[in-house]
Formats: C-alpha cells, sequence, structure tokens
C-alpha cells in the first residue's frame, strides 16, 4: 500500500519532509500541498509531482490524501490536527502539538471520542539509534533503578530572534519528551537556574540556563541550555542509576592525529545530528500506516505533557521559584506512565 501524504505548510522542515518522504522512505507519496505562500507550496509540490491546495482544510478533506503532515506555524496546529481528527485521518504534527494546553487537551478529548489513535507528534530523538540504546538499558535493569539524569543541549549560536523563554519552548522541550520516555515517568516540577551569562548573546537573552526537573519517582534531572556555546551543536544525556550508569554517545566520527593531536569533529547543527532519526521516524509513521495500524509514535498526550512541562518551566524562570507542572490525569486510552 502506498499511503498518499498531503503537506500542511512548506518551510524549510516542510520541504525537508516532503523530500524525505519522495525520496528515503519506501512506501509514501506527497499528493497534496499548501502553504500561506502559495508561491512556497508551488515551489515545493512542482518537483515531486503534488497538487497544491489552497488551505489546510482542502489538503484534509482530499480525496487522494490517506494521511496528513503538518508543519506550518505552531499556533495553526490546533487547528489542523483537529480538521484531521473529525475526517478520521492520521496526522503527524511537527512539534508543538499545540501551543496552549487548552487546545492539547481539545486535541486528546478528540481523539478519544474518535475512537482509535490518529495522531503522531514529532519528537525524533526517540527514534535516534543512540537514545533507544540508552533505552534499552534502562529498561533492561542493568544501572538499577534510575537516580539522576545530567543533560546538556548546546547550539553554537542563536539569531536575535531568539527569546529566553524560547531555551524551554523550543530547545528543551526536546530533553522534555524524551526524558519522560527513558525514564517512564512523569516530570512534577520544574525550576530554573541561572549561572553567569555568556557576553556571546544577544542583551535581552538569558544564557546558558541550568533547567531542574523531578519527575514522579523522585528521579532528579539537570539540564544545560547553552545557545551561543560557540563550538558546535552538542546533545549529551547521562542517567546514574543504583549499581552503574549509562551515556549516550556521541555520533561517530573519524580520530584525526596530525601535529601533535588528537581530534575528532563536532556537528554544527541539530539537521546533522538527527538526520537518520527523521528518516526512522517517517519511515515507521508510513509503516505503521500502511499495515492498516495506529500510529505507534509520541502520541497526543505526550504533546500536551510537553506543553504543560515548559510552560512551568517558563514560569520558573520569570519567577525564580520551583513551578508544579499540575498534569491531568493521564487517560487509559494512552496507556503506560509516559
Amino acid at each position: 500500500m502506498t499511503v498518499r501524504v498531503g503537506v500542511i505548510g512548506a518551510g524549510w522542515i516542510g520541504n525537508e519532509h516532503i523530500q524525505r518522504l519522495t525520496r528515503t522512505v519506501t512506501g509514501a507519496r506527497v499528493t497534496a500541498v499548501t502553504d500561506i505562500a502559495p508561491a512556497r507550496a508551488a515551489q515545493a509540490a512542482e518537483p515531486v509531482g503534488a497538487r497544491v491546495l489552497p488551505d489546510g482544510a482542502a489538503v484534509v478533506a482530499a480525496d487522494d490524501v490517506d494521511a496528513v503532515l503538518v508543519t506550518s506555524w505552531g499556533p495553526t496546529h490546533a487547528e489542523h490536527v483537529l480538521t484531521a481528527i473529525a475526517a478520521g485521518k492520521p496526522v503527524f504534527c511537527e512539534k508543538p502539538l499545540a501551543t496552549t494546553a487548552e487546545d492539547c487537551l481539545r486535541i486528546v478529548e478528540a481523539e478519544q471520542a474518535h475512537g482509535r489513535r490518529l495522531v503522531q507528534v514529532g519528537f525524533m530523538r526517540r527514534y535516534d539509534a543512540g537514545y533507544r540504546q540508552l533505552k534499552e538499558v534502562i529498561d533492561s535493569g542493568r544501572i538499577g533503578a534510575p537516580l539522576i539524569v545530567h543533560c546538556a543541549h548546546r547550539n553554537p549560536t542563536v539569531p536575535a530572534s531568539y527569546t529566553s523563554a524560547m531555551a524551554a519552548l523550543d530547545t528543551a522541550v526536546h530533553e522534555v519528551d524524551v526524558l519522560r520516555w527513558l525514564l517512564d515517568d512523569e516530570i512534577v516540577s520544574a525550576q530554573v537556574v541561572l549561572p553567569r551569562s555568556t557576553s556571546k548573546r544577544s542583551e535581552h537573552l538569558k544564557d546558558p540556563q541550568i533547567m531542574l526537573f523531578e519527575t514522579a519517582k523522585g528521579v532528579r534531572v539537570d539540564l544545560e541550555v547553552f545557545v551561543n556555546c560557540r563550538y558546535g551543536y552538542d546533545i549529551q544525556c547521562e542517567a546514574v542509576g543504583e549499581e552503574g550508569l549509562v551515556r549516550l554517545p556521541d555520533p561517530a566520527a573519524v580520530g584525526v592525529r596530525t601535529a601533535g593531536r588528537h581530534s575528532t569533529a563536532v556537528l554544527t547543527d541539530w539537521v546533522g545530528r538527527f538526520r537518520d532519526a527523521f528518516d526512522t521516524e517517517f519511515r515507521e509513521w508510513i509503516a505503521d500506516l500502511a499495515a492498516g495500524g495506529e500510529p505507534t509514535g509520541p502520541s497526543a498526550w505526550d504533546g500536551y505533557a510537553a506543553t504543560v512541562i515548559t510552560a512551568a518551566t517558563v514560569e520558573a524562570l520569570e519567577s525564580g521559584t520551583v513551578v508544579a507542572t499540575d498534569l491531568k490525569p493521564r487517560p487509559a486510552f494512552y496507556g503506560g506512565t509516559a
């Protein structure tokens, strides 16, 4: 079965996924594209033989669209996802699922009313080979019960438009999701501690930030978010358990010995670091749909949890206090802990 995909949003990430579905993933074909800028939609659609449609509702309603990919501006996500659920069509939504907890809950309630899972949220780290190895070790019990997790999320630089709140909403959101998944545990509180700021930041930006999370089982997490580190794009994660620890491997790179030095390259952007994870994410999504099943990746509930937890983290940054996440009870419809 070929899964015919309609794409809402043809910006940079939308076009990347269009190319991925066309050139890398088997069993998928992009048949319709829309964007707020029609010329941009046409530019993305023409090379893959897709139609350009006037808006998201038209994409969802199209007879030649079996599943929907939402890569538009974040505040429009809830509208498009709800339209897809109402039409009974599977929908992959890049993060955020929605920009408010209220809209996320509307999606959760609509999906439950439909009676089966339709929504998958684009948290690609769950598909990274290193993170999957990390989870395998934690789940096996080889390091005993997790006690502490140390994380770092470093970018070489960010534009002046990047705000202090975006450190949680756009950057740490990936750690928030992957930590919930790795630990099969829920984050119950957030705190932000501000060290000395780097002189390389924009004047308005608080950078770096140290985010402290506590889980329902008492695991403590520290996350360094440093978005002007200059030296590269660097993702670190180490889980310390009762009987050992497990560390996320760095991406494979050759070691070079020359002029009295031994060096390895450091990646400079998230595209290179997680390209394979994106590919695996879409291969598995398409395979789930082609087999007639439900999406098995991050759910609408995961999207809701990430939105609530990152909002609490922003509140913690602004207030200087420890903020409870106050997540709603997880419906049995979504199973598991996290």
